[in-house]
Order: structure tokens, then C-alpha cells, then sequence
């Protein structure tokens, strides 16, 4: 009678998972996706699946140009993951990355619009950085003060704060260019900003950067007492206060840190790779890092690989349009559909399905 009251199918939480079945999952969710990819290309585009992927490979393979071009855009977008990694380690969903890279690119804008060419390269590039790191961080540090003094919900705190970047971006644009909606190239004479070229490129520096903070930052979230303070606070602010942790300490001291880095990426976007300013400067990479940091459960080293794999799925996308001369969303599902069961091979990575068993398996099972 037992077994008739057990429902069909549970969903149980799995302790944690192999490395070995964490990739079979992912390379059995890639391949599926490159089967409904191959089903979708075939009957609704008409076109030859094994071409569409070998498109797709070439938007970022086919030219050490365009390879290149896909690591300057890797490099931000890894940059604000490692920048959320710490602040989501802690429970803190920090949805302003986009508003504190904005801060970050308009104050190192407004040091190379008011002092580029006044001021030795040293110091220009040091004021740029220190404007920078500061606007971002102020930003973090805004909502922070307000989640450990009065509790308010960070999420909706940290989203409205993007708009409020937004509009002041966009109001010191239009002081700057009249009403343009956009800059042209900062300092475009004199170049007083502009990163020196590195390895042929200025965006090589911003690259440098972001593989060194992959390391310290991994190691500060795993072996320091900070990251140890992190994730005891996002385990349990409870546990924390228990063990003699200052959660609103570590509240704020961590969301500095997350807006200063994310303050550091519109410094290295401005400097070294658009050399310009506008309330488009973030690219949505704030949003599109969540999955980043989330995918990698806070990784550095993960983040890097996913990182690529989002820029390489974009490129392609790209890539697909203009060969095929497809419409923008008939390549966006290509990319989607394999993003979708990736995101989707987490939940078999974190539970298991168990089906209810047969009668006869319960009744031999009870004999046995």
C-alpha cells in the first residue's frame, strides 16, 4: 500500500557532483543542442546544418583578426563576472554591474575630456584608473549601506541604480557633445588616454588584466579570511553573527570591491578599447556576466570558459546573419537554443530524477 501513496516521479537534491558527471552532462547537453539546432536550421531556414556550424565556427576562427576581436570582448565580459563572483558568493544579488561599469567608463571619460593633454601620461592614466575604481565603487557601496542598515532589497536597489547611470551618462554626453546621443573619439589628436599599443594592440593591456585578476581573485574567494567571511555570510548571516562575523562589515567591504572592479572595466573599456563614452558603453555585458558568475558557481577559471563560450556563440550568430542573410532572431535562436540546454544541463548536475517503482519491483523487493 505504501508504494501506491509514492508519487510518480521525485525530484531529489544531489550532494555534490563528480567532475567526471558534471562533463558528461554538459557535452550530453551540448550535443543535444546541436541536434534541435540541426532540426531547426534544416526544416525552417532550409539550409545545410554542417555549413550553418561551420559559419558559426568561422566568426571567431577564421582570421586571427577576428579572433582577437573576440578576445578584446571576452576581456569585459570575464572582467564583470570576476567583479559579481564575490557579491553573488555572498548572497548578494548584485544587478548594478552595468550601472557601476557606466560610472566607472564616464569618470575615466570626464579625467581624459578635462585634464587629457594637461597632465603627463603617468598621472593622466593614474587619475583615469583612481576616478574610475572610485565611481564604481561608490556605486556598490551605495546599495550596500542601504541592505546592511535598513534591509532593503538589494536586487531592485542595485537594477534601479543602472538607470540612474544610464541618465547621467547620458546627460554629461550631451553637456559634452551638445545633444548627440554618442561621443566621437575622446582626445582623437592628441590620443592623451588612449592606452599604449601592446603586442600590436591597445586592448592587449585590458587582456593582461583580466587573466591576472582570473588568479587573485580565485585565490582571494578560496584561501583568504575575506572570501572565508564571504561565503559564511552566504551561507548563513545567522551562522556568521554565531561565529563573531560583521555581516554589514562584509556587506559593504564586499560590494566595494564588486563595484570597484566593475569600475576597473569602464576604465579598461574607455582607455583601451573604445576610447569613448555613451550609455551604450556597457553592451549589456552587466546582465549577460549573472550567467557568467552563476554557471561558473563563482570560479574564475570557469568563468573564463564560459565567457568564450557566450563571445563564440555571439560572433557566430553574427556570423550566421550576414553569410545567410538571415534576420537577427532566426541566428539568436541558433545561439539560444545551445545556450538553453547548457543553463538547463545544471539542473541535472544538481538533482536526480527517481520514478516511482513498479508493484512487482516494491513486492520483490519486500519478499527479497
Amino acid at each position: 500500500m505504501a508504494a501506491s501513496h509514492e508519487p510518480l516521479l521525485r525530484i531529489v537534491k544531489r550532494g555534490e557532483s563528480p567532475f567526471k558527471l558534471k562533463i558528461f552532462v554538459r557535452l550530453i547537453s551540448v550535443l543535444l543542442a546541436l541536434v534541435v539546432d540541426a532540426l531547426f536550421i534544416y526544416f525552417v531556414t532550409g539550409l545545410n546544418p554542417f555549413s550553418v556550424y561551420t559559419t558559426m565556427f568561422q566568426g571567431t576562427f577564421s582570421t586571427a583578426m577576428r579572433f582577437s576581436w573576440a578576445m578584446r570582448d571576452l576581456a569585459s565580459l570575464l572582467l564583470i563576472g570576476i567583479a559579481l563572483a564575490p557579491a553573488f558568493k555572498m548572497r548578494f544579488w548584485n544587478i548594478g554591474a552595468e550601472g557601476q561599469v557606466l560610472m566607472g567608463a564616464l569618470a575615466t571619460a570626464a579625467v581624459m575630456v578635462y585634464y587629457g593633454g594637461k597632465l603627463p601620461a603617468p598621472l593622466l592614466y593614474t587619475a583615469m584608473l583612481v576616478a574610475a575604481v572610485f565611481a564604481g565603487a561608490l556605486w556598490g557601496y551605495v546599495p550596500a549601506w542601504f541592505k546592511s542598515r535598513l534591509g532593503t532589497n538589494e536586487t531592485l536597489f542595485t537594477l534601479m541604480m543602472n538607470y540612474v547611470a544610464i541618465q547621467i551618462v547620458a546627460c554629461c554626453v550631451n553637456i559634452w557633445r551638445g545633444q548627440a546621443s554618442g561621443l566621437g573619439k575622446l582626445n582623437m589628436k592628441t590620443k592623451a588616454g588612449w592606452f599604449p599599443q601592446f603586442f600590436g594592440q591597445r586592448y592587449n593591456i585590458n587582456l593582461l588584466v583580466v587573466v591576472l585578476l582570473v588568479v587573485l581573485m580565485y585565490c582571494y574567494l578560496r584561501y583568504s579570511k575575506q572570501g572565508y567571511e564571504i561565503a559564511v555570510v552566504g551561507e548563513s548571516e545567522n551562522t556568521a553573527r554565531y561565529a563573531g562575523i560583521n555581516v554589514g562589515k562584509v556587506i559593504i567591504r564586499t560590494m566595494i570591491l564588486s563595484g570597484a572592479l566593475c569600475g576597473l572595466t569602464g576604465f579598461l573599456i574607455v582607455g583601451g578599447r573604445d576610447q569613448t563614452i555613451s550609455t551604450g558603453t556597457a553592451g549589456g555585458n552587466g546582465f549577460t556576466a549573472i550567467i557568467v558568475a552563476w554557471l561558473a558557481k563563482f570560479n574564475t577559471f570557469y568563468m573564463a570558459l564560459i565567457s568564450f563560450l557566450l563571445i563564440f556563440l555571439e560572433k557566430g550568430a553574427g556570423e550566421i546573419a550576414s553569410a545567410y542573410n538571415l534576420n537577427d532572431f532566426a541566428s539568436d535562436i541558433i545561439a539560444g537554443i545551445i545556450l538553453f540546454f547548457i543553463l538547463g544541463s545544471e539542473f541535472f548536475i544538481n538533482y536526480k530524477p527517481i520514478f516511482r517503482r513498479s508493484r512487482h519491483e516494491t513486492i520483490t523487493k519486500e519478499v527479497g
